[in-house]
């Protein structure tokens, strides 16, 4: 993202990367925890394109997080997963809460840019002001979360808003990093849409705190709650908690209640059994996500390593080379 800004020495308008654009994160932090929308916008931005401030950004807010809610909701395209978000959200704004909703889409492996369609779904949630909607990419990460989402998850958090929803691209199989930023995690199913055994490979069974399956007035709604019954009996939870199966029919609105209350329940659960070692292993998850990003970025940053990326991807699509040598060559 960028911003236009007007040049004073010649009458043009110069193009300005907001990487390079100087941000009081001071005034911007203390804006944000006071819940200014325009500042929480600015804040999302400011992490998602990585500028200098994001750490600093990050730094001031952290201490203030971990009140709000956070669902994720998760599964199979086509599962109804934007019409569920859309339903609990308006179902939780008339409860007099503040909503934010971060929804994550697939982003195109060469332009890594997303067409972020479920704003359109949502485009009457939107002017509510209680209700913050932010569409974001996944930039090619593979769980379905870039490190972006997880900070705008913080950010909507230490800005005071109640509830966070998580909307996940819905790929299948790579899904199942939702279970690292969401307190709860929902599962959306339908009836007739793919087999048990694709799902237990998908590692959905084990990261579903409440299974949802949507579109319950459809034909065969009753061997999918027996089939996914068997499956949960297989499927064994450390906290030993039994996750419950809602059914609901988001476009009528239908089960929306007992899904929250569905939530509620191992909310309160999860807070009686006080579960560090989660909170631990996602914390650890953090930091080599963090640790990660910034070596690789370290290793870009060195000068004539541009360069030597492109020579060396030429060498390789030409196979005079091979992707393991050119990899010791860079890291020498």
């Amino acid at each position: 993202m960028a911003i236009f800004q007007k040049s004073e020495k010649i009458s043009t308008i110069d193009f300005v990367p907001i990487s390079k654009i100087i941000v009081d994160s001071a005034n911007l932090s203390e804006k944000l925890l006071q819940g200014d929308t325009r500042s929480v916008a600015r804040a999302i931005t400011i992490v998602e394109n990585n500028s200098k401030a994001a750490s600093d950004l990050m730094k001031a807010i952290f201490p203030k997080t971990g009140n709000a809610l956070v669902i994720g909701i998760t599964g199979a395209p086509g599962a109804g997963k934007s019409s569920l978000v859309d339903k609990l959200a308006f179902y939780y704004k008339n409860k007099g809460e503040r909503i934010g909703i971060v929804c994550v889409d697939p982003s195109s492996p060469f332009s890594g840019g997303a067409i972020l369609g479920d704003r359109i779904r949502m485009s009457t949630l939107g002017l509510d002001k209680n209700i913050f909607i932010r569409s974001m990419a996944t930039r090619g990460n593979l769980g379905g979360l870039s490190r972006a989402t997880v900070d705008a998850v913080a950010i909507l958090d230490a800005a005071g808003f109640d509830k966070v929803i998580v909307e996940t691209v819905g790929v299948g199989q790579d899904e199942v990093e939702i279970v690292k930023t969401a307190d709860v995690s929902v599962v959306v199913l339908v009836p007739g849409m793919g087999d048990d055994i694709q799902a237990i490979k998908a590692g959905i069974m084990e990261i579903g705190d409440v299974f949802v399956i949507n579109k319950a007035d459809r034909e065969g709604v009753l061997r999918t709650e027996k089939e996914l019954e068997a499956l949960l009996t297989l499927a064994m939870r450390p906290d030993f908690w039994n996750p419950p199966i809602i059914k609901t029919v988001a476009t009528e609105s239908k089960g929306i209640e007992d899904l929250s209350k569905a939530i509620e329940s191992y909310y309160e659960f999860q807070k009686k059994g006080e579960n560090l070692e989660r909170r631990k292993a996602i914390a650890k998850w953090r930091l080599l996500e963090l640790l990660q990003e910034r070596l690789l970025a370290d290793i870009l940053n060195r000068n004539g390593t541009g360069a030597k990326l492109d020579r060396l991807a030429q060498e390789i699509a030409e196979k005079r080379n091979n992707p393991y040598s050119a990899v010791e060559e860079i890291l020498k």
